[in-house]
C-alpha cells in the first residue's frame, strides 16, 4: 500500500479508537500499542515532505537568474582591424595608428535596434579587443579613441553605447581583454613579452585602471566577459576579483577569476552549439586562466558551484572567425542556421549571444540587419503562440489540447531554476489509442529546455520526471507546432 494511503488509514483507525466507548484500561493499553507506528508513520511523512521540498544545496544567484530569463544577447566588435585587415596584433610594435580610426557615421542607436530587433534583452561591447586599442578615452595609455581624428579625440563610444542600451531597454555589458593587448606586447593568458614597452606589474596596473574605468564611469552593467580568463595572482596578474566585487557586484561574469562571484563559462565552441545534457552546476569552468578547455563542458549536475554556459557566436563567417567586418570575404548566417542556433543554445539551458559587426562607417550593415530582424521575427512566429501551456509542482503534468485533437512536434520545458535544477530525467508522453505513448525523453532543463519530436496527433500530452534531486518545480510545460 503507498505509504500516504497507509498513513491515511492509520489516522483513521486511530480516530475511530479514540471516539469508541472502551473501557478505559483497554483503551490505554491499545493506544499505548499504536502509538509508535503512528508516531513512525509522521516521522516518515514529515521527512519525505522535507526531503522534497528542500531546494538544492547549489544555488543561482540573482544576476544568474536574471541572466538565464534574457536568453539572448548581442556582442559588437568594433576596432583598428576593421581599417586595416591585414594588422596581426602579435606582431608586436606593428600596431596601426590611432588616427586610421575614422567612422563617419557612428550610431550606436542603430546597432542597438539591430540587437532589439534579433530579440536580444542585453549586448555586450568589446571596449578593447586584442590590439589594445580602447573605444573609450582611458587615462591609461595612448592608444585610444582620444587620439583619433573621430569627433576631434573627444568621443567615447562606451559612453554612447550605455546611453543607447538605455534608450531600447537592452541591459548592458563590456567586455574588455585582460589576457591580451598588441600595443603592450602581451599575449594569452594576459602575459608581457620580451620586448614590450612595459613590465609585468606596470601592465597589471594598465588592466586595474581601465576596468576600475569602465566598471566605475558607466553604471550598472548586466554581464562583463574575461575573454580568454585573466592571469592568476599565483602567477603574477592582477588582483580584480576584490574589484568585481566592490564596483560591479551584480554583473555575471564569463571567464573571470576563479575566486568571483556570478560565473558564467564558455560552451566550447563558438557555433551556438551547447552540448546536451547542458547543465548549469559544474565543478570547473574553464582553467583558471581562461584559456585551456575544461574536460567538464556539459557541467554536472552534482557540481559545487553554479556556473552556467554561455554560447557565443559570430554572426558572419570567414575572414576575421566572422567577428569584425570586411567588405568581401564573409557570408552571413541564413534565418534556418540562426534558429537551429537558438534551439541548441537556448533550447538547451544555454544563452545565445550573436556576434554582431560593424563596418567602418560605424554601421551595422543593412544586409546584416535584414538578418537579424528575419531571425527575430521567425522566434516569435515559431514560439510566441503554444498551443497549450500549463504549470505546476510534482513529478506529473498533464497537459490538454483541446476536445478535438491536434499536431504537435515541439515541448518547452522550463523548471523554477530559483530553487535549483531539479530533473534529472524526465519522459514526454502523448495520448494515443486510449493510452499513453512514449513520445520523448531527456535529461537536463534547466532554465529552457526545446526538444523537437516527430509530429504527433493528440488530445493531451505529459512530462513525467522519472529522476529529481528534489520536488520537480515546473514553470512552464508547452506545446507547438513548428
Amino acid at each position: 500500500m503507498p505509504l500516504k494511503k497507509l498513513f491515511r488509514s492509520e489516522v483513521d483507525w486511530f480516530v475511530r479508537i479514540q471516539t469508541r466507548p472502551f473501557e478505559s484500561e483497554l483503551k490505554i493499553t491499545m493506544m499505548n500499542k499504536i502509538k509508535p507506528f503512528f508516531l513512525f508513520l509522521l516521522l516518515a511523512i514529515g521527512a519525505c515532505t522535507q526531503k522534497n521540498e528542500q531546494p538544492d544545496a547549489v544555488l543561482p544567484s540573482a544576476p544568474h537568474v536574471q541572466w538565464a530569463e534574457a536568453e539572448i544577447g548581442a556582442m559588437f566588435h568594433f576596432d583598428v582591424v576593421n581599417y586595416v585587415p591585414d594588422y596581426n596584433w602579435r606582431k608586436w610594435g606593428t600596431h596601426p595608428p590611432a588616427s586610421v580610426f575614422n567612422p563617419s557615421k557612428l550610431d550606436t542607436d542603430q546597432w542597438l535596434r539591430a540587437a532589439k530587433a534579433a530579440g536580444a534583452k542585453y549586448a555586450v561591447l568589446v571596449a578593447k579587443h586584442c590590439s589594445g586599442f580602447s573605444l573609450w578615452p582611458t587615462a591609461a595609455h595612448e592608444y585610444s579613441v582620444k587620439h583619433t581624428p573621430w569627433r576631434d579625440g573627444k568621443g567615447d563610444i562606451v559612453a554612447d553605447f550605455i546611453k543607447s542600451c538605455e534608450k531600447y531597454d537592452i541591459k548592458p555589458g563590456i567586455y574588455a581583454s585582460a589576457a591580451a593587448n598588441g600595443y603592450c606586447y602581451v599575449d594569452n593568458p594576459g602575459l608581457v613579452q620580451p620586448g614590450s614597452p612595459v613590465d609585468q606589474q606596470t601592465y597589471n596596473n594598465v588592466v586595474v585602471q581601465q576596468l576600475t574605468e569602465l566598471w566605475s564611469n558607466y553604471g550598472k552593467l548586466f554581464e562583463i566577459w574575461f575573454d580568454g580568463g585573466v592571469l592568476p595572482v599565483k602567477d603574477g596578474g592582477p588582483n580584480l576579483a576584490p574589484l568585481l566585487k566592490q564596483l560591479q557586484p551584480d554583473a555575471v561574469v564569463f571567464q573571470g577569476p576563479a575566486d568571483a562571484k556570478n560565473l558564467i563559462r564558455w560552451i566550447g565552441n563558438e557555433e551556438g552549439l551547447a552540448p546536451y545534457p547542458n547543465w548549469s552546476r559544474t565543478d570547473t569552468t574553464t582553467s583558471a586562466t581562461g584559456t585551456v578547455k575544461s574536460d567538464d563542458m556539459q557541467g554536472n549536475p552534482e557540481g559545487a558551484i553554479w556556473c552556467p554556459g554561455e554560447a557565443d557566436f559570430p554572426l558572419r563567417t570567414g575572414w576575421q572567425g566572422g567577428w569584425f567586418w570586411k567588405a568581401e570575404g564573409q557570408e552571413i548566417l541564413s534565418v534556418d542556421q540562426l534558429v537551429k542556433n537558438y534551439t541548441t543554445s537556448v533550447g538547451r539551458n544555454s544563452n545565445m549571444l550573436i556576434g554582431i559587426v560593424v563596418d567602418t562607417s560605424g554601421l551595422v550593415p543593412e544586409e546584416d540587419m535584414q538578418r537579424l530582424t528575419a531571425f527575430g521575427n521567425e522566434i516569435k512566429k515559431r514560439f510566441s503562440e503554444p498551443l497549450a501551456s500549463a504549470k505546476g509542482n510534482g513529478e506529473t503534468l498533464e497537459l490538454s489540447l483541446g476536445k478535438i485533437p491536434v499536431a504537435i512536434n515541439h515541448v518547452v520545458i522550463a523548471e523554477d531554476i530559483e530553487k535549483g535544477e531539479r530533473i534529472r530525467k524526465y519522459s514526454i508522453e502523448a495520448w494515443k489509442d486510449n493510452q499513453w505513448v512514449q513520445i520523448a525523453e531527456g535529461s537536463s532543463v534547466g532554465n529552457k529546455r526545446i526538444q523537437q519530436f516527430d509530429e504527433v496527433v493528440t488530445d493531451k500530452i505529459r512530462i513525467s520526471i522519472t529522476a529529481a534531486s528534489a520536488g520537480p518545480r515546473i514553470k512552464n510545460f508547452s506545446a507547438y507546432k513548428i
